[in-house]
């Protein structure tokens, strides 16, 4: 992490309060790397929630090792992953929510600063969003994210597929819905474009704002969540547009 210091913010800068939510169950492998992840932020106007879905494992114990730097912790059983993070929006008090789950990191330890030193005066803008580097499990860089971000990002983007990482996709609070629950896999690529719906002022910020572990998504979901993905899409640009678009992808999916 670059432990470099920041140029302190002018003061009629916007100072945004970062709401950063952790949703973990059984992730004490890796969970420990996410908290110092946060908690090492030169930029401090942050809340740090963390959502377990009742841990058996050694989370709870390393959950309270940093609990003093922790603002809000719950665990307890829940719905699965998309209930978990609607817990985390009820909790969040912050103008921006990001989404940081079990094994994901921000970047560096000035990641939050330099978002914020990217952000035009005396605006908030609705959305902030970036790059994503993926990195295997001991944090090491392997490459960046197939898709990069676009220069101008709008709810129309992603019909070419998710273009910005969840977890690189800061929305501000009072813009954000509750993730929709019949969506098992993909209820993130539904919520973003939602929330790209309603803004005005998409601010692309030109960082690298997320390291995410490289894992393979599984067959038994990888079809499903696909599936999923192309209803999704069907439901916010329409069936024909959709179907034309990828008409090899569905020819694939219907056929492999």
């Amino acid at each position: 992490m670059n432990m470099n210091n920041t140029a302190p913010l002018h003061p009629h800068h916007p100072h945004p309060k970062f709401s950063i939510i952790t949703v973990t169950y059984n992730a004490g492998g890796v969970l420990e790397d996410t908290i110092q992840s946060v908690i090492t932020q030169t930029y401090k106007n942050v809340e740090y929630i963390i959502v377990d879905g009742g841990s058996k494992d050694r989370t709870l114990d390393i959950v309270q090792r940093y609990r003093d730097h922790i603002t809000t912790f719950i665990s307890e059983p829940d719905r699965g992953l998309y209930d978990a993070m609607n817990k985390g929006i009820r909790l969040a008090t912050g103008d921006y929510l990001c989404f940081l789950n079990a094994g994901d990191e921000l970047h560096e330890d000035d990641t939050l600063q330099l978002m914020v030193h990217s952000i035009p005066s005396d605006t908030l803008p609705d959305v902030l969003y970036g790059e994503t580097a993926i990195v295997d499990e001991e944090g090491h860089f392997l490459r960046m994210r197939r898709h990069a971000a676009p220069e101008q990002l709008t709810w129309k983007s992603f019909q070419s597929g998710m273009m910005v990482c969840h977890q690189a996709f800061f929305a501000r609070r009072d813009r954000v819905e509750p993730y929709d629950l019949k969506y098992r896999f993909s209820a993130d690529f539904d919520w973003c474009i939602r929330i790209m719906k309603k803004s005005r002022v998409l601010h692309n910020t030109h960082l690298t704002l997320i390291d995410y572990q490289n894992e393979g998504v599984s067959t038994r979901n990888r079809r499903a969540s696909l599936f999923e993905r192309f209803h999704i899409m069907c439901r916010h640009y329409g069936y024909c547009s959709t179907t034309l678009r990828h008409i090899g992808f569905v020819f694939r999916l219907l056929y492999a």
